[in-house]
């Protein structure tokens, strides 16, 4: 695992959180909830993602390309708005 990717899939994780969030108002946690949920998909769902489908690690600079970017990005922000959706449901379960 490569730090550069880690951190591509973690930033795309509060990306893809905040943006669910905005879509599905009913589950929204808040910036902050949003951003935590989908930071913690993004590292676990990209990695996860990326390992099943075999998606290229971004390294280095020589070894970075559009590809691998956008697929790790991609990954990561699935994760991160899958994450908080399940959050937000849960807690909309707990308070009721």
């Amino acid at each position: 695992m490569d730090i550069t990717t880690l951190l591509l899939q973690l930033v795309a994780g509060a990306v893809g959180g905040n943006a669910a969030g905005s879509i599905l108002k009913n589950i929204s946690l808040g910036t902050l909830g949003n951003s935590l949920a989908g930071i913690l998909g993004g590292g676990l769902g990209g990695q996860i993602l990326a390992s099943v489908l075999g998606l290229p690690a971004v390294t280095g600079a020589e070894g970075m390309d559009i590809g691998a970017l956008a697929s790790q990005f991609a990954g990561g922000g699935v994760g991160g708005a899958i994450v908080m959706a399940v959050v937000g449901m849960i807690k909309n379960a707990l308070a009721k």
